[in-house]
């Protein structure tokens, strides 16, 4: 089984690569299934229902989020409507909507997504570590492939995660930085892990924004409005191939493109 996950999908710039392109991507890649982290696609902060339909009807099925996940005020009605819509599991209770998503691939293989947000320099959550341990455990035994978006700031809260389900998952992947690692390989137990997949939008930018009003805003430090850039639209991203039978995973590469 092999899993396509695209790195945080900013703005239009982002969304119009993919929609475009995502067949001819889906066909290199040789992909089983689609998987993407779309907090970032409304103007580079949250989504909307609009743009989650778009994404899911141009062929990705299973979209992850973040600490933008609520962004966008119409998306608290239409989350909890939309299991293939996710937002960390570590939200406190109440939060609407779910971190765990069970599914059937286009080849017949069952596979689980889990979504988690660090806490190292972001919002304090619940303790991701315990939230992967109750969602795991719902998970049933015989799902076997299991892919983690771990979104968070901190590279060291992302590799603990990927020590942490070692061998309980078949990828812990991280996303939230936009800047793509060179880090990615399969643990000694058969988790494959990158520290962040890297972004798809504009890559003449800051981490998506124009760079005009990031540069400005470390200069004078004041307050100022961020506008998705449009230079050097890229998809950053991963190819995960697992073993069906036991979730085990045999490779993680890295996708861009165009390339």
């Amino acid at each position: 089984m092999r899993i396509l996950f695209i790195g945080d999908i900013v703005g239009s710039p982002g969304r119009e690569l993919v929609i475009k392109n995502l067949a001819r991507v889906r066909e290199d890649a040789r992909a089983d299934l689609i998987i993407a982290n779309g907090e970032n696609s409304a103007a580079g902060f949250g989504i909307t229902p609009k743009i989650a339909d778009e994404l899911f009807a141009a062929g990705i099925e299973v979209i992850t989020g973040g600490n933008h996940s609520w962004d966008r005020k119409e998306i608290m009605d239409y989350i909890p409507h939309e299991p293939r819509l996710l937002r960390p599991a570590n939200f406190p209770p109440g939060a609407p909507g779910r971190g765990l998503y069970l599914g059937l691939s286009h080849a017949g293989h069952r596979y689980a997504v889990l979504n988690l947000q660090g806490r190292v320099f972001m919002a304090q959550l619940d303790c991701p570590f315990r939230a992967a341990d109750a969602e795991l455990a719902r998970v049933p035994p015989d799902v076997k492939a299991i892919f983690v978006d771990m979104h968070a700031e901190a590279t060291s809260e992302k590799q603990a995660m990927g020590w942490y389900l070692d061998g309980r998952v078949s990828a812990v992947v991280g996303t939230h930085t936009h800047i793509a690692t060179a880090d990615e390989h399969v643990l000694p137990n058969g988790t494959a892990f990158i520290a962040d997949a890297g972004m798809t939008g504009p890559h003449e930018s800051v981490i998506g924004m124009d760079r005009g009003a990031m540069v400005k805003r470390f200069l004078d430090a004041l307050p100022a409005k961020f506008e998705v850039a449009a230079g050097d639209v890229r998809l950053n991203g991963v190819v995960v191939d697992v073993d069906e039978a036991t979730g085990r995973a045999r490779s993680i590469s890295r996708v861009r493109f165009p390339a």
